[in-house]
Order: structure tokens, then sequence, then C-alpha cells
């Protein structure tokens, strides 16, 4: 008979997840909040990197906005990696932004691949529905091609929004999943969307109050995403331990 091993192995994390009460939301931009002041000068510095790098793969045409999709997985998981070093009393390392190079890099690459495909799939539905409404408007070259333009350019816009939220739903918790729970990409992704729909109520609630937010760190020529940044970035981490940590 085959002795098993001491300590027996925990079983592998399965993505469940639970429901919280829609004034969580509040308490997750709370903890991201205390997350950023407790080292605000290397987060600032972490967010003046990734503005550079978007900005600079933005300038590439086509591969950039490719590529910034490819990337974004495994920048996301290495502002998480920050936030759960301070969260553990850990000092702070501007290097920490690249933690996503250094561990679990294959399965987060393939997260950007898979959000890469998914959004560019949803940008050739929306260019092409957009593209036949303007060749519409040219055939017909009247007030009434102008509407059908207007109108194609307004459902693109709306088909836009509807199928990027399944997407970001997708992606919100995967590289947390992937990073602290070893998670694979597909896996990670299904635990994501599903914690998620489960609690629409609470990230409608949260959505709401960002978008405030970004109106007001728009306002002083866009500094203030320096700091909204990294709070948003302590709170999906507080969100992530609040809906599958505690689950």
């Amino acid at each position: 008979m085959t002795m098993q091993a001491f300590p027996i192995p925990a079983p592998q994390f399965n993505g469940a997840s639970r429901r919280v009460d829609a004034g969580n939301a509040v308490n997750w931009l709370k903890q991201g909040w205390a997350i950023f002041i407790a080292n605000p000068g290397a987060w600032i510095a972490m967010m003046v990197i990734l503005l550079v790098v978007y900005v600079g793969l933005a300038i590439v045409p086509l591969i950039g906005p490719l590529a910034a999709h490819l990337l974004t997985p495994v920048l996301a998981a290495g502002m998480l990696v920050a936030c759960h070093k301070l969260a553990r009393d850990q000092p702070l390392e501007i290097g920490d932004l690249f933690a996503g190079f250094q561990q679990h890099t294959a399965a987060l690459l393939t997260l950007g691949v898979l959000y890469m495909i998914g959004m560019l799939a949803i940008m050739l539905l929306v260019m092409l529905l957009a593209g036949g409404g303007m060749a519409g408007a040219m055939v017909l070259q009247s007030p009434l091609g102008a509407g059908i333009a207007f109108g194609g350019i307004l459902l693109a816009g709306l088909l836009w929004a509807l199928l990027s939220v399944p997407v970001v739903m997708a992606v919100w918790f995967a590289p947390a999943l992937v990073v602290f729970n070893a998670m694979q990409p597909v896996d990670a992704l299904k635990a994501s969307f599903s914690a998620c729909l489960k609690n629409v109520l609470v990230f409608l609630v949260y959505g709401l109050i960002v978008m405030v937010l970004g109106f007001f760190a728009a306002l002083p020529v866009g500094l203030g995403f320096l700091v909204l940044g990294p709070v948003l970035a302590g709170s999906v981490y507080a969100s992530y331990r609040d809906i599958f940590l505690a689950a």
C-alpha cells in the first residue's frame, strides 16, 4: 500500500467566487487609496512608465494597439504584485511593475493573446458596420445618406460597448488568478467572467464611481490619472481578495 505524501497537498483552486454587497465598491476604492498613499512616489513613477509605454505603442500604426492589448495582462500582473507586497507590509519597488515578465509569463502572455484576439474581432466587426454606413451615405449623397452614416456610426459605437463588456469581464480578474492562484489562462478567464456576472450590481456602482473620479482626474490636464491609476489597481486587488479569497 502506497503511503500518501505528508503534508497532504491542498486541493487546486477552482476559481470559486462569492457575491458581495453593492456597497463593497466603495470599500475597494478606499483600500485602493490606502495602497497608493503607502508609497505614492513609487506608484506615480510606475504610472509614468506605463504612460510612456502605452503612448509609445499608440504611435506605431496597427501593431502598436495590438501589442498594447498583448502586454496589458502582463503589466496588470505587475501592478497587482506591487499591491500584494504592500498588503503584506513588504517594500514596494518600481521594478515590481515588470513582475509579470518574471513569473507566470507564458500564462499571462496567453491571456494577452486571447484579449488581443477578442478586441481585434470586435474592432473588425465595428469597422465593418461603420464602413457599411459610410458606404451607404456615399451612394445616396443626400440628407438621408448622412442619417444612415450617422446611424451606422452610432450603432457601431453601441456595438463596441456591448461586445467589449464581456471581454473586460473575462480579463478583469484573470491576471490575479494566474499570478496568485496559478490558474490556467482559459480557466482564469472563465472564473473572472463568472465572478463579474455574479456581481453585476456592485460593478455597476463601481463603474459609476470610477466614471466620476475619471472626470475629475482628467481636469488637471489628465495628471489626476497618475493618482487614479494606482488607486484603481489597488481597488482591483481589493475586489479580487473580497470576491475570491473570501469565497
